[in-house]
């Protein structure tokens, strides 16, 4: 069969343009990021990495008067079981934000000017009250308020002079049973029956450091700071009578029995000592 000239160039002229248009159509995918060759790259000789930014107060690690920040922790929790307030702890780390704080992070849990022996023991007098900056005085992810009208407070009768931080005269803070004592396991302290309503007694004087709804497990909670020793709480509270930085007396009513975060009508109570729940049998009078 004989192929003319012009049948030949037309045939190759077709070839071509699908040849191009396949090309077109390959120019035209999405690239796709080759993440596995960039870390390879990063991690070659010659190639410089920046270092990871260190957190906050890491030079202070492992130092007595500074806590390392865990995974769950909130600086409310961090107070409790430091036996300091949560707003203190705000200040002496120059906390913008409460809420923002890092696992690793180190923080101060004890007043900058305090001395701190090896063992975590405070040897400076309990401050006053202080003013907090406005940028952290609220508490960390606060729940909606239940607390009741702040009343007046209460004259009671001067307790027993102390002849030490370890000579707090407690009272017991409610007059109900004992529904279960002490496991520092289980139970960091005791647990007291009541009816709904009765009174929650502050166990010794003292400046309110947490009032509210923002540590799991606890409820409706005031917490009492009475020196650089003690702290206690108070759980489940159906209504709370005090707000923080108030100074109280022992024996005056602080918040109301209830049962929120809780099975049943009560008021768990601790005693914590350098922030560590102590069994309160060593510490209240016998019924």
């Amino acid at each position: 069969m004989l192929v003319s000239r012009s049948h030949v160039v037309g045939v190759s002229a077709v070839l071509t343009a699908l040849v191009l248009a396949g090309c077109g159509t390959r120019m035209t995918k999405a690239p796709v990021e080759d993440r596995g060759a960039s870390s390879a790259a990063s991690s070659s000789p010659g190639v410089v990495v920046a270092p990871a930014k260190p957190l906050p107060g890491a030079e202070n690690a492992g130092k007595p008067g500074y806590y390392t920040v865990k995974a769950g922790d909130t600086l409310i929790r961090i107070g409790l079981e430091n036996g300091q307030g949560w707003k203190d702890i705000a200040r002496w780390n120059n906390l913008d934000n409460a809420n923002l704080i890092e696992v690793g992070q180190v923080l101060r849990v004890v007043p900058p000017s305090a001395a701190v022996t090896e063992t975590g023991v405070v040897t400076r007098p309990i401050a006053s009250a202080a003013v907090i900056p406005s940028s952290v005085a609220s508490a960390p992810k606060p729940a909606a308020s239940t607390a009741a009208p702040v009343p007046a407070p209460v004259p009671s009768p001067a307790p027993a002079a102390a002849s030490s931080e370890d000579d707090v005269p407690f009272i017991w803070p409610a007059s109900g049973s004992l529904l279960a004592g002490f496991d520092e396991a289980r139970n960091k302290g005791y647990d007291i029956s009541g009816k709904a309503g009765d009174p929650v007694l502050a166990a010794a004087d003292g400046r309110v450091v947490y009032a509210g709804a923002g540590l799991r497990g606890y409820g409706n909670l005031v917490i009492l700071k009475h020196n650089n020793t003690f702290l206690t709480a108070y759980a489940h509270n159906q209504a709370l009578l005090v707000k923080e930085d108030q100074t109280v007396r022992r024996g005056q009513k602080i918040a109301e029995m209830g049962s929120t975060d809780a099975d049943r009508v009560k008021l768990h109570f601790e005693i914590r000592r350098q922030g560590k729940p102590v069994d309160p049998v060593r510490y209240l009078p016998a019924r």
